[in-house]
């Protein structure tokens, strides 16, 4: 069900019909005259207010339409991934402690992306079937266990002791969640790291970088390739002095 607020129209009726009177019953052609016009409609407005109180009106949401991909195994991946969010989202709402409604918060989010990357990328679905299958409905298990609990209003053995252990593995189960989503991208990080190194050894070799080693052979190469110098006629002079000697 969803929560509309509707304010009441009565304060404003209120304030217009004190302009009204006021300007019927006092003279008001002077600024001082407005101003208490004004103080007064301000007055009757407050008073209105706080006599007339919001109503709050519960309405059925609108069911999101199912999705269709074509891929049973994704739609019902899907469906089943927005039927959770939307559990997370009532249990949030429900549970007042600030530590285990942020934690929600987190597994919320965390959850839309990764339901998001494995509608991009069908073929991961494998990849989170554990998570689906084990450790989301788990973890809605537990705080709907501890939203019981809350509920109560008391503090016995029992009630105290669940709810310390729901609190104590919210910590683990937020690391599950990043850890999932993370795995999701090992082999972009990989073919990524491929790239870099290809990269790095590419400028490397084309003396772009100042890699040491790849530039001591390119240099040893160039060096090679020159053709040798001709020598002059002192140099042949020279030598043939030694050899005579």
């Amino acid at each position: 069900m969803k929560k509309i607020v509707r304010k009441s129209t009565i304060p404003l009726y209120a304030v217009a019909v004190t302009w009204v009177l006021y300007a019927l019953l006092f003279p008001l052609y002077r600024p001082t005259h407005f101003v208490i016009a004004a103080i007064a409609a301000a007055v009757v407005g407050v008073i209105a207010r706080g006599l007339c109180k919001d109503v709050v009106e519960e309405v059925p949401e609108k069911e999101p339409e199912p999705e269709k991909t074509g891929n049973e195994e994704l739609d019902k991946m899907l469906n089943d991934g927005r039927a959770a969010i939307a559990e997370l989202r009532r249990l949030d709402d429900n549970i007042a402690d600030e530590k285990i409604s942020a934690d929600i918060v987190r597994l919320e989010s965390v959850s839309e992306r990764i339901f998001e990357k494995i509608k991009e990328e069908p073929k991961k679905l494998p990849q989170i079937r554990k998570f689906m299958n084990y450790y989301l409905p788990t973890t809605l298990k537990l705080l709907n266990a501890y939203d019981r609990m809350d509920a109560q209003g008391v503090e016995g053995a029992n009630i105290s002791s669940t709810k310390k252990g729901v609190e104590g593995i919210m910590d683990s189960i937020v690391t599950a969640f990043d850890k999932q989503l993370d795995s999701l991208f090992g082999d972009q990080a990989l073919d990524i790291s491929t790239d870099i190194t290809v990269l790095e050894n590419m400028m490397a070799r084309e003396g772009l970088t100042e890699d040491p080693i790849h530039q001591t052979q390119k240099e040893q190469a160039a060096r090679k390739e020159e053709p040798e110098r001709p020598k002059t006629m002192e140099e042949e002079l020279a030598e043939g002095i030694e050899l005579e000697l």
